[in-house]
């Protein structure tokens, strides 16, 4: 017996991210803000923790003063943190019927606010650590580099920083109505 396929049924990715509450979008977002961003953290400190443990073999003097970098690659956690506490306060109970055009884009504004701080608390975890081992290995060869190479290292921690501003100001206007 053949079965007979009279009308064929096609959704479009439009129709298809249409159809995903705008709430789901906000707690996406809201998750790979923290996520990411705890990724980020945890890549640093691998990076800098490994070349902080060869060069203390070394020069037993960098132990304790070069623990700043792992300090500064677990602040990029916190600040995913932050932001994801920032997101939630943006959400609020999920009313029943109609979703409201409001209410997509605040799901939209939620979801981009927090890929976009956690992509770039990612890579400001990379970037902290890459200068974070940079700093260990220098401090190992000359002890007068340790303040010089610390500074440019504040430096790669201020893209984490930026990563919240630009999540907070995506997400100003993220009301559910």
């Amino acid at each position: 017996m053949a079965v007979q396929m009279t009308e064929e049924l096609y959704f479009g990715w439009g129709e298809l991210l249409n159809g995903i509450s705008p709430y789901a979008w906000a707690f996406i977002g809201t998750g790979l803000a923290i996520g990411l961003s705890v990724l980020g953290a945890a890549w640093g400190i691998f990076i800098t923790g490994s070349s902080l443990v060869g060069a203390a073999i070394k020069a037993p003097r960098i132990r304790s003063k070069n623990l700043i970098s792992v300090i500064f690659c677990e602040a990029v956690a916190i600040y995913g943190v932050i932001v994801a506490i920032i997101l939630q306060t943006h959400l609020e109970q999920v009313k029943s019927g109609e979703v409201s055009l409001a209410s997509k884009y605040a799901g939209y504004a939620i979801f981009w606010s927090g890929l976009t701080a956690g992509l770039g608390n990612l890579s400001c975890g990379v970037c902290v650590g890459v200068c974070g081992s940079g700093c260990a290995l220098a401090d190992a060869q000359d002890g007068n580099l340790f303040v010089k190479i610390l500074v440019i290292e504040i430096f790669a921690s201020a893209l984490g920083i930026f990563a919240i501003i630009v999540a907070i100001i995506m997400s100003t206007k993220a009301n559910f109505e």
